[in-house]
């Protein structure tokens, strides 16, 4: 294991490519200050007991793999996603100049202000940034910040527990060094519309999000005719599915629109977003999906990046409620994906991890282990029927599968009914 000093892996040798395998993911203590409160859902241990399970399976220890330690941006670097005036109003809450903004988003109740706020914020930005800038240099071939996945933020508002958009950063970070088309596909159960707004008119860049229809499910947003600004038609892509979609349906609808797209996109880097707030027991959404099925999205992503973006693949976390049950499974299976390695589905979980989850938890010698997982596997079956068994027209997920690809084939050159 090793890390990188200052936050940057620095530029690739000349003309030498990444070794098969590399792999860097962003890590250090201080990404456990982005904390709005004690009370507040974005619970910063999900981040510590995803880097502790990864670190029980050995996952840093794999050969290639480098700890990437997170800088905090400057406002330049913030500026290149996020409105001057912005910033400035992130910074004067964050030093206790202002007690709100609440036309920024700032200080609401999903948004409320902390000391460390502009800091923390810039700090997960600078990571995905960096870990952008390793892959394009040819340092290593995958990255991952599952502290990121800030994909609410937008130019000039906070927005549903995210300050500064890491996601859309580490994009226009791609395209400053020379990127031509890059892929973003967003598994969140929430429609990722701060990343989708940032890049609306911008063709060169392809957002695709998979959620919980804004029907049911914050922020409202994200149907099929949202298919990109004047400039752009059909660079924005959305199938928002309907609440109580389970794996089978989630799986199916990624299946019948993400490859298809990515093929005709043929993007230079896939970035993509692995909110696990679509499990069954997470207490803001109305998605049914199991461990094993966010598992299967990690291990299609690196397959997404493998054929179709040059195995250059950037991964971040995002949503995620269930801190102590799910999110450091989930995304503990992201890491072994984007290491080179997937943990089985059903591996035993180490004892120290579970000994160390059950007290983060506040359980006592009384209560043992209850509610802390023994395995990687919620002990369900992954399955999904292709899409080219047939379009089922009284099936809701169908219904807006179909939608999705009618809309948006077209301006790939894709038939909506055969590709």
């Amino acid at each position: 294991m090793t890390t990188t000093p200052e936050g940057s892996l620095g530029p690739a040798p000349s003309g030498e490519a990444a070794p098969l395998g590399s792999a860097a993911v962003v890590w250090d203590d201080a990404l456990l200050q982005y904390r709005f409160s004690a009370a507040h859902p974005m619970a910063p241990v999900r981040l510590d007991l995803t880097y502790r399970l990864s670190a029980a399976f050995g996952l840093f220890d794999r050969p290639g793999v480098q700890l990437l330690t997170p800088e905090v941006a400057s406002d330049e670097l913030l500026a290149s996603v996020h409105d001057p005036e912005y910033i400035r109003a992130v910074r004067a809450v964050s030093t206790g100049e202002r007690d709100a903004d609440l036309e920024r988003g700032l200080g609401t109740e999903d948004n409320p202000v902390f000391p460390d706020i502009h800091e923390s914020s810039a700090r997960i930005l600078g990571g995905s940034v960096s870990a952008a800038q390793a892959l394009w240099t040819g340092q290593v071939r995958h990255a991952v910040n599952f502290a990121g996945g800030l994909h609410h933020a937008a130019r000039g508002r906070a927005s549903g527990f995210c300050i500064y958009n890491d996601c859309a950063a580490a994009i226009q970070r791609l395209l400053d060094l020379g990127a031509e088309r890059v892929a973003y596909v967003d598994l969140d159960a929430h429609h990722g519309d701060g990343v989708e707004s940032i890049f609306w008119n911008d063709p060169r860049v392809l957002t695709i999000s998979v959620h919980e229809t804004g029907v049911s499910l914050f922020p409202g947003s994200g149907f099929a005719n949202d298919a990109g600004g004047p400039q752009a038609l059909g660079s924005a892509v959305n199938v928002a599915v309907p609440p109580g979609t389970a794996d089978s349906g989630y799986l199916r609808a990624v299946h019948a629109v993400v490859p298809q797209l990515l093929q005709a996109f043929r993007p230079e880097v896939l970035v993509t977003q692995h909110g696990c707030d679509g499990h069954h027991t997470d207490p803001l959404t109305n998605l049914r999906m199991s461990v094993e099925g966010q598992r299967q999205l990690a291990l299609d992503a690196a397959d997404w990046a493998r054929d179709y973006a040059g195995d250059r693949w950037l991964a971040t976390g995002g949503g995620g409620y269930s801190p102590f049950s799910v999110v450091p499974r989930t995304w503990t299976h992201l890491v072994a994906a984007a290491t080179g390695q997937p943990v089985k589905a059903g591996a035993a979980i180490p004892a120290e991890w579970r000994e160390y989850a059950a007290q983060a938890a506040g359980l006592g010698p009384e209560d043992g282990l209850d509610g802390i997982p023994a395995t990687m596997s919620d002990g369900v079956d992954v399955w999904w029927r292709s899409w080219e068994v047939g379009y089922d027209p009284s099936d809701a997920v169908d219904q807006t599968i179909m939608a999705t690809r009618k809309e948006i084939f077209p301006y790939h050159g894709l038939d909506p009914w055969f590709d």
